[in-house]
């Protein structure tokens, strides 16, 4: 993996981390905070299937097709989720942020805010990327609303593209950032932070 490296990525509220099994402990009780694996519409694991989610993302960046970081809430200093590049396209220098979740404490804070400025700032910015997807279920509402919030626009979507984790057939909503947009998005988010921890929730 010679383009995309692992990186820490600070702001005024969360850390992004690469991961590591040492984060184990943090990610297992912020899991159950919420019961999030209940969502049929998502893939957030189990509290006894975290270990091998991490071990299955660490792999997948061994591969170079990933690049997985936990989010460390400052304040705290403890690990509350999880968030990836994933998708890398290497030689058009495109990603997807994706496989993120959070531990109902902290949804509907800045931290899920900053912690896409983080992301974002440093794909456009640092890897120079040309476009940053996001994709979602077509079923998962939140999500569709918090990547619209950020000022991506709806590509398209992928008809019956693969199974949801309960075997129903799932559409996938495929939004993007391009290059071109990045420094209103940015201003955009900036904006959001500054409103404070609360009225700058991106959900």
């Amino acid at each position: 993996m010679t383009w995309l490296k692992p990186v820490t990525l600070t702001g005024q509220y969360a850390t992004l981390k690469p991961l590591s099994l040492a984060h184990h402990d943090d990610l297992s009780t912020a899991v159950q905070d919420g019961e999030l694996w209940k969502l049929w519409y998502t893939n957030v694991p189990e509290p006894s299937a975290v270990r091998a989610e991490m071990e299955r993302r660490l792999d997948l960046q061994a591969k170079g097709s990933m690049l997985p970081f936990v989010i460390c809430e400052n304040a705290t200093g403890k690990a509350v989720g999880m968030t990836t590049y994933m998708n890398v396209d290497t030689v058009n220098r495109r990603l997807e942020i994706g496989s993120t979740w959070y531990r109902k404490s902290v949804q509907k804070t800045a931290i899920n805010t900053e912690c896409k400025l983080l992301l974002l700032t440093h794909a456009f910015e640092s890897l120079n990327c040309i476009a940053v997807e996001f994709r979602t279920s077509s079923f998962n509402q939140p999500s569709r609303r918090s990547i619209e919030r950020l000022g991506a626009k709806l590509d398209g979507v992928l008809r019956c593209h693969q199974f949801h984790k309960n075997g129903t057939l799932r559409d996938t909503c495929v939004y993007s950032i391009i290059a071109p947009e990045w420094p209103a998005t940015k201003t955009h988010l900036a904006w959001m932070l500054e409103k404070g921890p609360k009225n700058g929730s991106m959900g």
